[in-house]
């Protein structure tokens, strides 16, 4: 069974207590500034959450959508904190607070969309197919490991944001605790045994290449092994992933309605099922405009919301640390029928809508138009010299500074650097770069 005292150790990534903190600030809260001044959240600035970024209205992108999730996390982690200390007075005595606990939530859920590339879950989707299918991806599988290549037929944003938050050139590093609590998935791509049956290995949280950093996390901080290469869940990812949950639910569903995909009145039938008691028509209406309807109910939903989850984590605490609990928080919630409800109106009326379908269709387009003549140009080089061409040489000097372009650097480890480059682009880069690198533009234009 696993202890409060060793999941809440402020350990860094080598399993050794951290150290150089500000006398005012924790690890923990230290994690949270490292992350806001790296280069991997600010990119988060120009990537969508669901919507094309218009010129008309404000939608969240994934930055913003980021900030709003470590809001909440930040709320059910010093709520859930309070609850913990009292239930564990050695919690106390290891000089821990309800705050760090929730700086290590809201840290972690800051995070929780790092690794997705340009054009959401599509560029995901677009990445994994040009492996699968494009001739200048399936030309590298016979170099690969088994594992290696299952990393590049499913790219997965979890895994990749685990690896920009350990990478040392991005300078986070941050402490096991919060590493822990983001990976919701702690399990690679391929494993010698599958637990289908939990909701914590349905994906997988890291690459084979950082699958010896989590074990150390893991041996770290006591948590729980499943089988030679996975591990249950640190038990405060499961208030990470209720409060990404919770917020792609509600403002999802405010965007939506914002752009005019869900009428106003079906928004407030749905939000004020949650608020419950404390909704009352005749004050909504005392609001002039709909932004300001939409804002007051939002609010009011996160509320109840973030206030059932803590009821849930209270009760289901226990069976974390035995690592029996392996349930979307959200979906033990009073609230749990009506947020399936919105789920259903989300697919139907948002993310199949023309917008978000134009947007997936781009993103396909250009993330394999990149990959295709930066693989190509890879391969030329160190696998068929005679076909290295001037072309070839001139893609190949758009690479960043550091990129691994030596004979001796293995052929996965080379791929990888290729992901995290262009999984890092914006979209507006990647759209850029992608017309530029096909003579669709030329730089200036």
């Amino acid at each position: 069974m696993m202890k409060w005292e060793n999941l809440l150790r402020p350990l860094g990534l080598n399993s050794q207590t951290a150290s150089g903190a500000l006398l005012s600030r924790s690890i923990f809260e230290r994690d949270f500034d490292r992350i806001v001044f790296s280069a991997p959240f600010r990119n988060l600035q120009d990537k969508t959450q669901v919507f094309p970024l218009p010129e008309d209205d404000f939608v969240h992108t994934r930055l913003t959508h980021s900030l709003e999730v470590a809001s909440v996390g930040r709320s059910l982690g010093k709520t859930a904190g309070e609850f913990l200390l009292e239930k564990y007075p050695e919690i106390a005595s290891a000089h821990l607070h309800a705050g760090d606990i929730g700086a290590i939530v809201s840290a972690a859920a800051l995070t929780h969309d790092i690794g997705n590339p340009p054009f959401g879950h599509a560029g995901e989707e677009a990445i994994s197919d040009f492996f699968k299918f494009h001739p200048y991806g399936q030309v590298w599988k016979p170099l690969l490991a088994d594992a290696e290549w299952e990393d590049m037929v499913r790219f997965e944003g979890n895994a990749q944001g685990f690896r920009m938050l350990v990478a040392r050139e991005n300078g986070i590093r941050i402490s096991a605790a919060t590493l822990a609590a983001f990976t919701k998935y702690p399990r690679p791509a391929l494993i010698d045994e599958e637990f289908p049956k939990r909701r914590s290995q349905k994906k997988f949280g890291f690459f084979t290449a950082e699958l010896d950093t989590y074990r150390i996390v893991a041996e770290g901080l006591g948590i729980n092994a499943l089988g030679k290469q996975a591990w249950v869940r640190h038990p405060l990812a499961f208030l990470v992933e209720a409060a990404d949950d919770i917020c792609y639910s509600i403002i999802d569903l405010e965007d939506g309605c914002t752009l005019g995909l869900v009428p106003l009145n079906q928004v407030i039938d749905l939000l004020a099922t949650i608020i419950g008691d404390r909704f009352s028509a005749k004050k909504l209406n005392e609001y002039p405009s709909d932004k300001q309807k939409l804002g007051i109910l939002r609010a009011m939903a996160i509320q109840q919301l973030v206030a059932e989850t803590v009821d849930a984590f209270q009760m289901y605490e226990a069976a974390m640390l035995e690592g029996t609990f392996d349930r979307a928080l959200t979906d033990t919630l009073p609230s749990a029928k009506v947020l399936e409800e919105i789920g259903r109106l989300s697919v139907e009326k948002i993310y199949r809508s023309q917008p978000v379908l134009e947007k997936e269709a781009a993103g396909f387009q250009v993330l394999e138009g990149l990959l295709e003549v930066f693989s190509k140009a890879l391969w030329h080089k160190f696998h068929e010299g005679s076909r290295f061409s001037g072309r070839d040489k001139s893609i190949l000097r758009l690479l960043p500074q550091g990129f691994p372009l030596t004979a001796e650097v293995h052929p996965y480890l080379r791929l990888r650097a290729l992901m995290d480059f262009v999984s890092g682009m914006t979209d507006k880069y990647a759209l850029l770069l992608y017309q530029r690198v096909k003579g669709i533009t030329l730089p200036g234009n």
